[in-house]
């Protein structure tokens, strides 16, 4: 069978979540010669179910000469992600993003607490993968993730890229993105100076939030409005996060211990650092 990858996207973005995707997809989605759909399709994971005529659909406004692209950043940790995305997209480049296992891990956990979806009990949620969100530790599992990918893809059509170098030297890092792209280089310049999906921006309060929820599509064209701005900062208080204690990052170091030494001999990398105390 003849797989039609015209119209498909060229390079996929899989993750890890909270490593920086939305950065690297901002930084490529700013190229006049790149596509990149705003949201995430989760095509090849939660989303598999609508089809494949649902998933081209997010690519029909790229223009020929554009290279199409997209970034689901739940991709990496997901099972059948990469035997799908194979079967479709067989000449795709993959580009992985990853992040110290246990800073990630807690950046996820803030983000759902952030959002109301998890209570304050951290200890519950990050000293062990058996309840509702496993994906706190186990999307950390980097070895086991990027081990799938090279089942269906070719080493040498994958590009990982770690977060720390992200922070370090960004410039350099989008530059060997690109080159592994095949896209041509656009010189010194990022599109963006400021960190994307930063925790610290001040929310307004759960209860408030909750109350709102039902009439959002509603309220969001007075998002603009001046006035609307005004009462959101009048309103909006930063968020204060569960600590993440040195007992539960040592219990979360041990966790991660055998699959950072796999990775860094995979990678030839020394990830050392990672569980450093």
């Amino acid at each position: 069978m003849t797989v039609v990858t015209q119209g498909l996207p060229e390079f996929v973005v899989v993750g890890a979540a909270k490593a920086a995707t939305t950065w690297i997809a901002n930084q490529l989605r700013s190229r006049d010669d790149v596509f990149i759909p705003g949201p995430e399709p989760h095509y090849f994971s939660s989303e598999f179910d609508r089809g494949e005529e649902w998933y081209r659909s997010w690519f029909v406004d790229a223009r020929p000469d554009q290279t199409i692209s997209e970034k689901s950043a739940d991709y990496l940790a997901h099972e059948q992600a990469p035997e799908r995305m194979a079967r479709l997209l067989p000449d795709a480049r993959i580009v992985i993003q990853l992040r110290n296992p246990v800073d990630r891990a807690y950046s996820d956990y803030c983000m759902y607490f952030r959002r109301g979806t998890v209570d304050g009990d951290i200890a519950r949620f990050l000293g062990s993968p058996d309840h509702a969100f496993p994906r706190f530790l186990v999307d950390g599992l980097y070895h086991r993730h990027i081990q799938r990918f090279l089942d269906w893809f070719p080493e040498d059509r994958i590009k990982i890229i770690f977060y720390d170098d992200i922070r370090s030297r960004p410039l350099e890092v989008v530059r060997e993105v690109t080159q592994f792209l095949n896209l041509p280089d656009q010189g010194d310049r990022l599109a963006l100076a400021e960190r994307a999906n930063v925790k610290d921006a001040p929310m307004l309060p759960l209860p408030v939030r909750k109350a709102f929820a039902p009439v959002k599509a509603l309220v969001k064209p007075l998002r603009s409005k001046p006035w609307f701005t005004a009462l959101h900062r009048r309103l909006a208080r930063e968020v204060e996060y569960p600590e993440l204690g040195g007992d539960l990052r040592a219990s979360m170091r041990d966790f991660y211990a055998a699959d950072v030494e796999n990775l860094g001999a995979l990678l030839d990398r020394d990830l050392t650092h990672w569980l450093a105390k």
